[in-house]
């Protein structure tokens, strides 16, 4: 639904946390229309103010920074498909999602008002029969940089790795990637203004990944104390995807017959991974918020994903940036609602604060300046 003219939301606006009163007109939030502005209605002619809410609080749009709409869990999917992904995320409030590596071209969203805004990585770069099958680029560490100058160039601005997997030999996970290859391959992508994120469960594929200047580990649960302050220091994001976490112990029974090394460390690392997460928090590392939906989970699951960043020592306030105006920020979206930003944002009727469930029941949702449904 939308109107001619300007809308009005009224309400306490986050992250401020002050009542203010929203303008928003052309998609984006704009400034206090001049006095004589009209009342109006909807599918009203002329430049009227219509009042679309009042009370509540205003969030910016949420965030689901690791999302893979278009994949599903044999691999690339269809248009329809796809389309049913992004409605699910937007009637979630996710209205930013960072696609974290995908088989299938979902370009065709860009042209929809309707559907939420994708920055994508383009497809998973992985290691010769050391991921997913129909998931990434299988291939050797000679060829690393190559498909990370392709992934970049058809990307956002971001591009994916897999950083460690399952090695059939040691029968557990180690590296998929020598020091000098990534070394070379990230230097690449960032001459090439894209930044890299990896996949990492365990511990031994970190030391040379935060060495090349990786840019964001998704999982993290293999992070140790000096890996952590290196971290903090250079401002190198974790995505913890919490809700993926609590898959590790079926991934441990699945292998454990006949991979019982790496089903042990997998038990291991869902066991400590709260703590592991925890000093992230404590250390001052960004930490956001994104569901890895799409594989095993289902997609819709931000406001989930978002109460679960608070088992890990984050405020209901800072979980809440975490997946919205921080995060927006952070993939280079205006976070704040102020003229001139996306009209996009969602409004509660509890502090999400205080309350992270509300999350979970959007009052309205507001996507370049169109109220959705």
């Amino acid at each position: 639904m939308t109107a001619t003219g300007v809308l009005r939301l009224v309400g306490t606006v986050l992250p401020a946390g002050e009542q203010q009163e929203l303008h928003l007109s052309g998609g984006l939030v704009i400034d206090r229309p001049a006095a004589g502005s009209r009342p109006g209605r909807w599918g009203g002619g002329g430049t009227s103010t219509v009042t679309l809410s009042t009370g509540g609080w205003i969030v910016p749009g949420l965030v689901d920074a690791h999302c893979h709409i278009g994949l599903d869990q044999r691999g690339g999917v269809d248009r329809e498909t796809q389309e049913q992904q992004a409605i699910t995320n937007r009637d979630a409030g996710a209205l930013l999602v960072r696609d974290a590596g995908v088989v299938s071209d979902t370009r065709w969203i860009d042209d929809r008002e309707d559907l939420p805004k994708i920055i994508r990585a383009g497809r998973h770069i992985a290691r010769s029969k050391r991921y997913i099958r129909n998931y990434g680029w299988e291939i050797e560490p000679e060829e690393l940089v190559a498909y990370v100058e392709q992934e970049a160039r058809r990307s956002d601005g971001w591009v994916k790795l897999v950083g460690d997997w399952i090695d059939r030999e040691s029968g557990d996970l180690t590296p998929c990637w020598p020091a000098e290859a990534l070394n070379a391959a990230i230097a690449r992508a960032h001459e090439l203004g894209a930044r890299v994120a990896a996949h990492v469960f365990g511990e031994h594929a970190l030391p040379d990944l935060l060495a090349a200047g990786i840019d964001s580990i998704e999982h993290g649960t293999g992070l140790q104390p000096e890996m952590i302050d290196r971290m903090a220091e250079t401002g190198t994001a974790v995505v913890p995807t919490m809700l993926q976490l609590e898959s590790f112990p079926m991934y441990a029974d699945q292998a454990a017959e006949k991979f019982p090394r790496y089903a042990a460390h997998m038990r291991d690392l869902y066991d400590r991974r709260l703590s592991t997460l925890r000093a992230a928090v404590e250390a001052g590392v960004p930490v956001f918020a994104g569901t890895d939906a799409g594989g095993v989970l289902g997609h819709g699951l931000v406001a989930q994903e978002i109460k679960a960043l608070t088992t890990i020592g984050m405020t209901g306030e800072q979980a809440l940036a975490a997946g919205s105006w921080s995060a927006r920020e952070w993939l280079g979206v205006p976070g704040e609602l102020v003229p001139g930003a996306p009209a996009d944002l969602v409004v509660y009727d509890e502090d999400p604060r205080k309350n992270p469930d509300i999350l979970a029941h959007p009052r309205q949702i507001i996507l370049r300046g169109r109220l959705i449904g």
